[in-house]
This record gives structure tokens, sequence and C-alpha cells, in this order.
């Protein structure tokens, strides 16, 4: 599938944002600081250079995900944004030492063997040529009918 490129740049990217804000929020420590106005603490913590890039790398990742949902099927597209919670688990535990137990490894292999199902059931589907939806309010019995 051509789209699968870009779903797995959404995922990346979704997942990389998690990691920065996560170090980011490392750095600055407490969430609420004494002394300190609650307007200015959110803009130390949104200005913070890792949160910062964070929220930019979400950005990114959510401008790939819309382009991604107007090219294929919203049920193939969405269950790949769970291997960001395998990339992040990994990673997480290789870079900030947060624990992999034998559950989480289960859980994580599941989600890939159910992704790569989804990503099965896209070849023979419709997913590449999926239909913009749109909202017609023409039917006073039913005020949002999707075509």
């Amino acid at each position: 599938m051509k789209y699968i490129p870009f779903i797995l740049f959404t995922v990346a990217t979704n997942a990389f944002a998690q990691l920065m804000l996560k170090h980011g929020m490392m750095q600055l420590g407490d969430l609420v600081a004494p002394g300190v106005h609650p307007v200015m603490r959110l803009f130390q913590i949104v200005f913070q250079p890792w949160v910062f890039f964070g929220l930019l790398t979400f950005v990114v990742s959510m401008a790939s995900h819309l382009f991604v949902l107007s090219k294929v099927d919203l049920s193939f597209a969405y269950p790949f944004l769970s291997l960001a919670y395998v990339l992040v688990a990994v990673l997480a535990w290789q870079l900030f030492g947060e624990d992999l137990n034998a559950l989480r490894v289960g859980g994580i292999a599941l989600i890939c063997v159910g992704t790569f199902l989804i990503a099965q059931s896209g070849r023979e589907g419709r997913a590449d040529t999926a239909e913009p939806t749109t909202i017609s309010a023409s039917d006073p019995a039913s005020p949002s009918t999707f075509k």
C-alpha cells in the first residue's frame, strides 16, 4: 500500500513528540513551582525547549495524519497509531530506564500482530480509494446524513 510510509511517519513523529515532552518535563521538575504565578509557570513549561519542540512535532504528526486520513479509510489508518506505543515503550526503556516487563512485552506483541493483520486487510480492501465524506442537511428527517 502506497500510504504506509506516511502512516509510519505519523506514528514516528507521534512517538518522538512523546519522548521530547517527557524529557522536557523531567528537566522542569515539579509542575507547580512555589512563588511562581500559574500563568508564568505555563509559559515556562510550553517554552522549555524540549517541550516546545515536542509540541511542534505533534503539529507535524497531526498534519501527516490529516494527509493520511484524506487518502485512506479511518478504520485502516487509526489502528496504526497504536504502534506509537510500541516505539515509546521501547525507547522510554532505553532512554529513561522505564520498566519493560513481561506483561508489557506481551501487550506490545499483541499490538504488533493486530497492526499486521489490519495492514493486510488494506491490500485487498478499498483503503487507498477512500471517497471523501460529505454531510447533507437537505433531508429534514436526518439533519446530518453521511454520503
